[in-house]
């Protein structure tokens, strides 16, 4: 079953400009991984502190498998959520 994540990040003021130079790098490691379907980054038209990631996978062995991954580790785990106001994950399943 696919696997289809929601995270919102708060970023604190003074980190964002330099977790923004963070997520190309993010983004193109994870849309390589074996099992990523897509993953995709959002920035609040009304905050730009506030971020939504929206991460889709061929299923939760492959999300894992994200959370695993040495990039995840280097860049979301010590460089972003160290600096982040607030965190929510979301695991969601396609309706319609």
């Amino acid at each position: 079953m696919e696997k289809i994540i929601i995270v919102k990040w708060r970023i604190k003021e003074s980190e964002t400009s330099r977790i923004l130079k963070l997520l190309p790098e993010l983004a193109e490691k994870t849309r390589s991984e074996e099992g990523n379907i897509s993953y995709m980054i959002y920035q609040s038209e009304n905050d730009p502190c506030e971020l939504i990631l929206c991460e889709h996978y061929t299923d939760t062995t492959a999300a894992e498998s994200h959370r695993q991954s040495e990039h995840y580790k280097r860049i979301v785990a010590e460089e972003i959520i160290p600096y982040l106001e607030s965190r929510e994950v979301i695991s969601v399943k396609k309706l319609v």
